[in-house]
């Protein structure tokens, strides 16, 4: 531990102090906490990745009842896992988990490895910071009810290290440098393993968690009742929100997208399925266009008798990486001719359970109650 920062407390007293904060004020009735299993644990830890609690729980909530089981998860098709992740973001996570599950069940008897974190990272999305998680908070089975509370249960000793964790750290040392970082990171690494207990670790661990959620927050933390403001480097600075310190910032650049609302008699649109990986990968999106001239190309090719109206408002999705600034297209049509891609038509009004990228639920749903007069079809 040649990197980690001088400690502001024995473990010991560290972990003390932390478990009676959260023993009285932490979370202990989240859903993911009620039966707690493995699997259960690893669901929310990796919706919970860049995604704050409360919108998780309706997710979660719904997720487990159409997947109780890591098998019934493996099992299903990948647009029944997108469907009930729409809304999330960061469809990569959706489709990690189900390729692990599927892992799981074929190389691990359909349980989670959890022997080790390095098992566990060997699973699609599962990085290290997560498979601690899964690991303390489902070997060992010591609740914090006030009746158990004395009793020493031991678990696997696996560290975290979640953005909340890392901002924590950061304040409590005084820790320089953003956290991504691979020095920083291998500081607060180093902090984390010290402070780990090998008993009460899923209580310490969610603990950890809801320290930083509710406590240590990232703006207006609660310095006055933490347990730790005799000890917090940050704090006697009089700064301790200064810490950690952010990203160097870069511009984001801006890209642009014609999406297609192509609609039949019947008011359905057509949309197609994105390749595997890569933006809203495995998702179902309208087509897009980088040029209105691709898009005249493609309903010269494969539409029968179009009729356009005019483009839409343009607006703007933000990814983290880059903007993309889109621009809807309405065309209705009697029907397509010839089209390979991936596609089907959709029911606004009775719509199937696919996975949509975010924009395009968001134009759908907009579509169901606005409705562009299709160009009359021949009488009937």
């Amino acid at each position: 531990m040649a990197d980690m920062p001088t400690p502001c407390l024995a473990a010991e007293e560290f972990q003390r102090r932390l478990l009676n904060w959260f023993d009285q004020y932490g979370r202990h009735d989240l859903p993911w906490q009620t039966p707690r299993s493995a699997y259960r644990v690893w669901v929310s830890e990796i919706m919970l990745q860049q995604t704050q609690v409360a919108t998780v729980i309706p997710y979660f909530e719904r997720f487990m009842a159409r997947f109780p089981t890591l098998e019934a998860l493996a099992n299903a098709p990948q647009d029944d896992v997108l469907h009930l992740w729409t809304g999330l973001g960061y469809y990569a996570r959706a489709r990690n988990l189900h390729k692990a599950a599927q892992v799981a069940l074929e190389d691990h008897d359909g349980e989670l490895p959890t022997t080790s974190v390095e098992a566990l990272m060997a699973l699609p999305g599962i990085g290290r910071s997560t498979a601690g998680a899964i690991i303390a908070q489902s070997s060992d089975k010591q609740s914090s009810d006030k009746q158990r509370s004395d009793k020493q249960i031991p678990g696997q000793q696996a560290a975290i290290l979640d953005g909340n964790v890392k901002r924590s750290m950061t304040r409590l040392h005084a820790v320089s440098g953003w956290p991504g970082k691979p020095a920083v990171e291998r500081s607060l690494w180093a902090l984390a393993e010290y402070y780990t207990p090998d008993t009460r670790l899923a209580d310490y661990t969610q603990a950890i968690m809801d320290f930083g959620a509710t406590l240590c927050k990232r703006s207006k933390p609660h310095c006055l009742i933490c347990p730790f403001n005799d000890v917090c480097r940050a704090y006697a600075q009089g700064e301790p929100q200064r810490f950690p310190e952010s990203k160097p910032k870069k511009t984001l650049p801006t890209r642009e997208t014609i999406m297609l609302m192509l609609r039949d008699r019947q008011g359905r649109v057509w949309l197609e399925r994105r390749p595997p990986s890569g933006l809203w990968g495995g998702l179902w999106s309208l087509p897009q266009f980088e040029r209105h001239g691709d898009l005249n190309d493609w309903l010269a090719d494969h539409v029968v008798a179009p009729e356009r109206h005019a483009p839409l408002v343009s607006f703007t999705h933000t990814f983290s990486h880059f903007r993309l600034s889109i621009t809807p297209q309405p065309v209705n049509c009697d029907r397509l001719n010839g089209v390979r891609e991936d596609g089907v038509w959709y029911d606004v009004n009775d719509p199937p359970t696919l996975g949509l990228a975010a924009p395009v639920k968001s134009l759908l749903s907009q579509l169901a109650t606005f409705t562009l007069d299709p160009a009359p079809g021949p009488s009937r």
